[in-house]
């Protein structure tokens, strides 16, 4: 151990955008339960890339006893990240049925992939909706006022029974879709699973007004 600057992260400010572990070159930030985290001392080369990408002013340095920043094991452990990436996570091509009434529970789709659960509204209001969101996601979308339909069983079932990596939900500001991301998060609950999600919330202008 020595006494060195390093990041430390205000996990009550972070709202789980993911932004610093995208930033972070060393893969020393991870998403884990929608926080991001600090996951080794010695992955970390305390320049604070990750600072400037933080919409929250939740990282800062500070000076503590930490491991020395170690390159050698960075090297190892992105290599790793890049070959379970490459194992494990799925750029789906081609993708039907999309609404989740009509979705089976079991499919080879959601094996290793991010699901992302979307309104049926948001896709036609967000301008760069496949690109931002749907790209790299098994995609299932509903609208509990048209539908009339509690997803709640189904969606617990989809998260439970396969290997999802993560979920994002899109929804509209509006109250109807209330209902989705709440029967989403209830799934994940009841799913007993802990992934991480996120709620990405769109204004009637086409506009995210929040990603918590």
């Amino acid at each position: 151990m020595i006494l060195r600057r390093i990041i430390d992260i205000d996990e009550e400010r972070c709202n789980g955008c993911g932004a610093c572990a995208e930033a972070c070159h060393e893969g020393a930030i991870v998403m884990i339960d929608n926080k991001a985290r600090l996951i080794r001392d010695d992955y970390c080369d305390g320049l604070g890339d990750c600072l400037p990408a933080c919409p929250m002013d939740a990282i800062h340095f500070v000076e503590r006893e930490a491991l020395p920043f170690d390159v050698e094991a960075v090297k190892i452990h992105l290599k790793q990240k890049e070959e379970e990436k490459t194992k494990t996570i799925t750029e789906p091509t081609s993708q039907f049925p999309i609404q989740i009434k009509l979705m089976p529970v079991n499919s080879p789709l959601f094996d290793g992939t991010k699901l992302l659960i979307a309104a049926d509204c948001s896709a036609f209001m967000y301008r760069d909706f496949h690109d931002r969101f749907m790209k790299g996601h098994v995609t299932v979308i509903g609208c509990p006022k048209l539908d009339r339909v509690d997803y709640t069983a189904k969606l617990t079932d989809i998260i439970r029974e396969n290997d999802i990596r993560s979920v994002t939900i899109v929804r509209m500001q509006v109250p109807c879709c209330g209902g989705l991301s709440y029967m989403a998060t209830e799934a994940l609950k009841k799913s007993g699973k802990f992934i991480p999600w996120q709620i990405v919330t769109l204004s009637t202008d086409g506009d995210i007004i929040d990603a918590s």
